[in-house]
């Protein structure tokens, strides 16, 4: 799924003057208590290493809020009107600044509650410090979304069998691995993919990985759906 530019350098360097214009109604909080929450279009908070973001970046957005617990467990109820085009990718990220070469290992398990209407996918989004380079790793998927770009074929790698898809949007390389069966929890073992890229394809060299984003990239949920990252955990060494 093409990537705008608005979003590249919102999740670069959080500007809440470039929500100027945008109208971003209220959602309903979740039931339980949580330690915090926000229905602000850039809202974000850091807990326990992670830095999460409400991230409603895309146009005809409707209104969504973000929860957490903590790092690792959050979530949002979020109601974006059935049309196309990207809304917002609520997300929890974690800064692992080393190139490929000189990581010993990279990996994330995920536990996710996701609704079974409206149209979205749950991924990560990995980029190299300088943007260049954005590696996205759908886990599952509902309704009329697909990735940017030309399908590679399929592969296994890093515990999973992904179809993967080269494209550009732009503004940066964009490298989807959409796995080939949808998933609500797993192990994902990030650093052989990179590998991958990098000694097999040679789509790019020995990039320093700046940020791994998980989340809920979503085009539409309308009535209102809840998203729930139950635990996500990112590891390196």
């Amino acid at each position: 799924m093409a990537k705008s530019t608005l979003r590249k350098i919102t999740m670069a360097v959080l500007a809440p003057a470039m929500a100027i214009g945008a109208t971003v109604g209220l959602a309903s909080a979740p039931a339980s208590a949580a330690v915090w929450s926000s229905c602000d279009q850039w809202a974000n908070t850091s807990l326990n290493g992670y830095t999460l973001y409400n991230n409603i970046w895309g146009s005809g957005a409707g209104s969504q809020c973000i929860w957490a617990n903590s790092g690792t467990s959050w979530g949002v109820n979020a109601n974006h009107p059935n049309t196309g085009g990207i809304k917002s990718y609520p997300n929890s990220k974690k800064v692992i600044n080393k190139s490929i070469t000189s990581l010993g290992s990279l990996s994330s398990s995920y536990n996710v509650s996701v609704p079974s209407s409206g149209a979205y996918n749950t991924s990560y989004d990995i980029w190299d410090t300088d943007y260049d380079y954005e590696i996205m790793l759908w886990v599952n998927k509902t309704g009329a979304v697909g990735p940017l770009g030309s399908s590679q074929g399929n592969v296994t790698l890093g515990g999973h069998t992904w179809t993967v898809y080269k494209g550009t949007n732009g503004a940066n390389e964009v490298f989807s691995f959409v796995r080939t069966s949808n998933s609500t929890s797993g192990t994902v073992n990030i650093l052989p993919i990179l590998k991958w890229i990098k000694d097999t394809k040679g789509w790019f060299g020995n990039e320093t990985i700046g940020d791994v984003q998980f989340g809920f990239e979503i085009t539409s949920s309308s009535g209102g759906l809840d998203f729930a990252a139950n635990n996500l955990t990112v590891s390196s060494s």
